[in-house]
């Protein structure tokens, strides 16, 4: 019993932070991830798909760089990757 709750433990930090895909995500699976509300995660959606990273900071107003960087760490990916200022547009 001991050692299954110390695995779960260990499990709880991989839980929350957990990988979801600005291409697929739902609605509130998007505005689960802090910094993302109701009106940006509306963007999102409406600007779907997104090739990578660069084409969302590019087609969504209110993500840039700083955005995007603190979005990855919290999970959010695009086609699958996390955020990487090689190849994304400053800002």
């Amino acid at each position: 019993m001991r050692r299954r709750a110390l695995l779960l433990w260990a499990a709880v930090p991989a839980l929350a932070q957990a990988e979801i895909d600005a291409n697929t995500a739902t609605r509130a699976e998007l505005e689960s991830l802090p910094g993302l509300g109701p009106t940006l995660v509306q963007r999102l959606l409406a600007a779907r798909p997104f090739k990578d990273w660069a084409d969302l900071t590019r087609r969504v107003p209110g993500v840039k760089a700083a955005m995007a960087r603190k979005l990855s760490l919290a999970g959010l990916r695009v086609a699958g990757q996390p955020f990487s200022t090689a190849g994304s547009e400053a800002g």
